[in-house]
């Protein structure tokens, strides 16, 4: 059984400090998705969800959605999301975390740019994301 340290514990309990004790992040490097793949070294999500890839460029906002894969609840490891479109040498991907709230279907992405379903992840109001280069 897991043991929480007791003033951890108590916090974890109500909701304002429940959200600022996330622990959600996304763990990824620079890599070569010349075989159609991306992979996330380490996922950490409060809630099970999805890995969503979105383009995306200087500008930082995140764009259409080129794959996605399926997050549980805690650490997920070498997280793999094929590409549903070819991704050049020097483009930018935003490898996000998105919730599974929302949507009509448990375990069916329905997630499609600006939706609520299936939506963007939030921790103090900023994404939970990270943005890598294709090499």
């Amino acid at each position: 059984m897991r043991q929480f340290p007791t003033a951890a514990f108590a916090l974890a309990l109500s909701g304002s400090a429940a959200l600022a004790m996330s622990n959600d992040a996304v763990m990824v490097t620079d890599q070569d998705v010349s075989s159609g793949v991306v992979t996330a070294d380490k996922i950490t999500a409060d809630a099970n969800g999805w890995l969503v890839v979105h383009r995306t460029d200087t500008q930082m906002k995140p764009g259409p959605v080129i794959g996605y894969a399926p997050l549980k609840a805690g650490d997920n490891m070498d997280v793999s999301a094929i590409l549903q479109e070819e991704v050049k040498s020097g483009e930018m991907l935003m490898l996000m975390v998105h919730g599974e709230a929302g949507g009509m279907k448990t375990g069916v992405f329905e997630y499609t740019l600006g939706a609520k379903e299936d939506g963007p992840v939030r921790v103090d109001d900023k994404l939970v994301m990270t943005v890598i280069s294709a090499k």
